[in-house]
C-alpha cells in the first residue's frame, strides 16, 4: 500500500510539471483507433483543449498527460506508452502484469472488426474476420463459442433476427461439432416463424449429439403442430 501511494505521489509530481495541453503533431499521429484485444477497440480522441481523451466500452475516460507520450488512466490503474513512430500504445511495465507486455496496435484507414462488421451485416467479412482471429489464437475468449452464443442470443432479444443468425452461423462456421451452434440456429428460425428451417437444424443438433434436450423438445413441438 506505502509503495502504491509513493508512486501515485511521484507521478502527481510529474504530471504537475508536465504541459496539459499536446503538440499538434502528437495530436494528427496519436488519433485513432487501437486494437485492445482482436475484437474490441479503443478509441483515442482529442478535446478542444488538446487533451487526450479514451472512448472505451461506452466510457469516455480522460487520462492524466505524465510526459509528451505517457499517460495514466486512473480508472483502469495503467500508464499508456505511445509509440507513434510504429502506430502502437503500449502499456507501462508493473508487477500485475507478471512479465506480460501488452501492445495495442492502431487500425488502418476503414478497418474494422469482426463484430463491427457484424453489427453493418457484413456477414462474409465478419465470418473471415473470426477465423483469422480463431488461425492466430484458438484459445482467445473473442471467439470462445459461449461467448459468441449470448452475443447472437442478445440480437434475438432485441429481434435483431438476421444478426443473430449470422452470429449462429459464425458459431456453426467456427464450431462444426457442436450440437449446441445447430440448436441455437433452430431457436432463432422458432422465434422467426420459419418452422421449415427450424426443424433443419434442431435435426442437424440432433444428428451431433442425440441426447441434446432442448432439440428434441423444440423439434417434437414443432413436428405436432405441423401434423395438426
Amino acid at each position: 500500500m506505502k509503495t502504491k501511494l509513493l508512486f501515485l505521489s511521484l507521478l502527481l509530481l510529474i504530471i504537475s510539471c508536465t504541459s496539459k495541453t499536446n503538440s499538434s503533431e502528437f495530436i494528427e499521429k496519436a488519433s485513432g483507433r487501437y486494437y485492445f484485444n482482436a475484437d474490441e477497440i479503443i478509441e483515442v480522441t482529442f478535446d478542444e483543449d488538446k487533451k487526450l481523451r479514451l472512448k472505451w466500452r461506452n466510457q469516455d475516460l480522460e487520462p492524466l498527460k505524465v510526459d509528451d507520450t505517457s499517460f495514466y488512466v486512473r480508472e483502469l490503474n495503467e500508464k499508456l506508452i505511445f509509440n507513434t513512430a510504429e502506430n502502437k500504445i503500449e502499456l507501462a511495465e508493473k508487477r500485475e502484469h507478471e512479465g506480460e507486455k501488452y501492445v495495442f496496435k492502431k487500425l488502418k484507414r476503414g478497418e474494422k472488426t469482426p463484430s463491427e462488421y457484424l453489427a453493418e451485416g457484413n456477414f462474409k467479412a465478419a465470418l473471415e474476420g473470426y477465423k483469422a482471429i480463431k488461425e492466430k489464437d484458438s484459445l482467445t475468449p473473442v471467439i470462445r463459442e459461449r461467448n459468441l452464443n449470448r452475443l447472437g442470443y442478445q440480437y434475438l432479444r432485441n429481434n435483431e433476427y438476421e444478426a443473430a443468425i449470422n452470429v449462429f452461423k459464425i458459431n456453426i462456421e467456427l464450431y462444426p461439432n457442436s450440437s449446441n451452434t445447430y440448436d441455437s440456429t433452430g431457436d432463432a428460425y422458432t422465434k422467426m416463424k420459419d418452422t421449415a428451417n427450424a426443424i433443419e437444424y434442431y435435426k442437424k443438433a440432433l444428428a451431433i449429439n442425440p441426447e441434446n434436450r432442448s432439440s428434441k423438445r423444440a423439434l417434437e413441438k414443432l413436428t405436432s403442430k405441423k401434423e395438426e
